[in-house]
């Protein structure tokens, strides 16, 4: 896959079948959009392309500093790469980009730039200044430029029944499972192995502590989770905390990672952390004791939970 930083860096000489949109998740819903778009590529010999903006439309004209978003940039652009796509635009979203007429977006940016020969499309697609153009706009313009406009249907979206909404809201509740179902695979982010406080080896649970470099990422919510977690090619399987370790007396919110049989230096190292399962609400214990006994039936109850599912790649 070719990914282009800027509409205008794009090229090719073959026409294109072309989607649109921020993609957030890029779960079950906009699988089956992509799907469509690579195969009526492949059955013309045209090229694939999805075009996708970054930072997120409502990072800029909400100015919305604290949305959380499913994917990182990086993390979109692996997903399309898996499904096959064969060019990936990310334009840089700003207030002139939005106020571009629907006309000259069209005329512009679909027909001369990207050589269009099909659009695919969701059926309550806006596009435009202020987003005032319509599907039925972009049909009319598909007419006079000679290029097809094909609609996903109210049908088609209700069978899948996903949305982005709906998989924040999963994830932000703890049902990873509902999560993962809708997204059609494992929810994940990615964080670097950073020094901590060393309690956890103290009480025979050394954990390593992650420094999430992506903010606008949404990380489950406080809690013990079952997890994978990946690094240099390999897969450990382990338990998570999130939160702010009353116990201890912390304030500030930290994600620390148990790994089970686990004796590798890991500091410094980027690692990806698959959420698998919610265990229990993050809480309070009367000392450390306690704390370690609570976080041996979690360890008991994360490796139950391996040895029964039997979906988990190893």
């Amino acid at each position: 896959m070719k990914t282009f930083n800027s509409i205008f860096d794009f090229y090719s000489p073959k026409k294109t079948i072309l989607t649109l949109g921020t993609f957030d998740g890029v779960h079950l819903g906009h699988q089956a959009i992509l799907k469509k778009v690579i195969h009526a590529a492949h059955l013309s010999d045209y090229e694939s392309v999805v075009l996708t903006f970054f930072p997120h439309p409502r990072m800029v004209l909400n100015q919305e500093k604290n949305i959380k978003l499913l994917n990182t940039i990086k993390e979109k652009e692996e997903l399309f790469e898996h499904l096959g796509i064969d060019n990936l635009v990310i334009h840089p979203f700003d207030k002139d980009f939005f106020s571009l007429e629907a006309g000259d977006f069209v005329k512009d940016i679909l027909v001369k730039q990207f050589n269009i020969h099909k659009i695919i499309i969701g059926y309550d697609h806006k596009f435009g200044k202020n987003r005032s153009a319509s599907i039925t706009d972009l049909i009319a313009f598909g007419k006079k430029y000679n290029f097809e406009v094909e609609q996903i249907s109210v049908q088609e979206i209700n069978d899948v029944s996903v949305s982005s909404t709906k998989i924040r809201s999963a994830i932000l509740n703890g049902t990873m499972e509902i999560a993962n179902q809708y997204l059609g695979y494992q929810y994940s982010f990615s964080g670097k192995v950073v020094s901590g406080k060393q309690i956890g080896r103290a009480i025979n649970f050394p954990t390593a502590n992650l420094e999430i470099e992506d903010t606008y990422k949404l990380i489950p919510k406080n809690g013990v989770y079952v997890i994978l977690c990946c690094f240099d090619k390999k897969i450990a399987t382990g338990m998570m905390n999130i939160g702010n370790n009353p116990t201890l007396g912390n304030t500030e919110q930290t994600v620390e990672v148990h790994l089970f049989d686990f004796n590798e230096d890991i500091y410094g190292k980027t690692v990806k952390i698959s959420v698998l399962h919610f265990i229990r609400e993050e809480q309070k214990f009367e000392n450390l004791e306690a704390l370690q006994l609570q976080l041996q039936r979690d360890k008991d109850y994360s490796l139950r939970y391996f040895n029964f599912d039997e979906s988990i790649p190893f």
